[in-house]
């Protein structure tokens, strides 16, 4: 595995360098009320954050259910080890009513305790990580419980976290503050 940076390699874009359009695309852009480094780091590229942004919030808005979609992205976080992504949905997935227990049993994968949808989604999101294409028969007990839409969005959500995974692993984003990462327990 590729050594990680330990500090930032590009740091967030400070307010007072800000463009009047970076700062316009920034606003309203939070998490939990506050700037996050995702974004004030992405927007130094603000042709490309500009036209990200819409594609990520409707994946965020998507048609799988919430809880669903946070297991996904967790997963798929653990999977290639990005602890800022791993740190932000850990939130968003409590928020999506999964708790501690259960988000502390995502890292040990399908095997750990999980049951019907919860562990074919791990499922699925390990074969998109491991074989870039879900197998016959993770797809036909998908399609028995999603729909057309949910299925079409499931590898696009997993393939999106793992281009924002090696976004943010390769630019060395720190974790925001009050966020966990690895290191620490969830609860």
């Amino acid at each position: 595995m590729a050594q990680r940076p330990t500090a930032p390699r590009i740091t967030p874009l400070p307010v007072a360098d800000r463009t009047p359009s970076a700062s316009a695309l920034l606003e309203g852009v939070t998490v939990a009320g506050s700037e996050a480094n995702i974004f004030t780091t992405l927007v130094r590229a603000e042709g490309l954050t500009r036209r990200w942004l819409p594609f990520g919030g409707k994946l965020l808005n998507g048609k799988l259910p919430p809880r669903d979609r946070e297991l996904l992205i967790l997963r798929t976080a653990w999977n290639c080890q990005a602890e800022y992504e791993w740190a932000q949905h850990v939130v968003l997935a409590r928020a999506a009513g999964m708790s501690d227990a259960e988000i502390e049993r995502v890292p040990p994968g399908p095997e750990a305790g999980w049951e019907g949808r919860d562990r074919l989604l791990l499922v699925a999101a390990d074969e998109l990580h491991s074989d870039w294409c879900i197998s016959d028969g993770t797809w036909h007990a998908l399609a028995a419980a999603y729909d057309e839409q949910q299925l079409i969005e499931l590898p696009m959500l997993v393939g999106h976290y793992h281009m924002v995974a090696m976004t943010l692993n390769t630019l060395g984003v720190a974790l925001d503050d009050g966020l966990v990462g690895f290191d620490r327990p969830v609860g």
